[in-house]
């Protein structure tokens, strides 16, 4: 079915989900890092992003014939995966949240969630004008 809209928007909008559900990750490590025993989670989705856009090792889309285009990206099969970090060991007066480590994952995560909405944005700049153009 034809749409107004680009191909990679369910994409783009599952990426940004997962970006901002990592953000609130980091942010409850850092909430709770003077808690006691707590042990900081992570998001991971990165390999499950390439291994369901069915793209190889090297970043590149594979396919099975050289006229084919890759299978088409299903976002509502798609989730992160979050490390709870539970370990049987407990140090004790070590804490197991990385101040440090943490703001460097929010810092990446807010880069890379900054460049996925001007993507986004780039996708409806042209639909834009021609709404505010109209007929002209």
């Amino acid at each position: 079915m034809k749409t107004i809209f680009s191909s990679n928007l369910g994409l783009l909008g599952k990426v940004m989900d997962l970006h901002q559900e990592r953000q609130n990750v980091v942010m409850s490590n850092l909430a709770n890092q003077d808690v006691p025993a707590f042990k900081a989670r992570t998001l991971e989705f990165e390999q499950e992003l390439q291994a369901a856009l069915n793209i190889d090792g090297r970043g590149k889309m594979t396919r099975t014939q050289g006229g084919h285009m890759p299978t088409v990206f299903n976002a509502a099969g798609f989730e992160g995966n979050i490390d709870m970090g539970w370990k049987p060991r407990v140090v004790q007066g070590l804490d197991s949240v990385d101040m440090d480590k943490e703001m460097a994952v929010m810092a990446k995560n807010t880069l890379m969630y900054n460049a996925l909405t001007d993507i986004t944005k780039k996708s409806f700049e042209g639909l834009q004008k021609v709404i505010m153009d109209g007929g002209k």
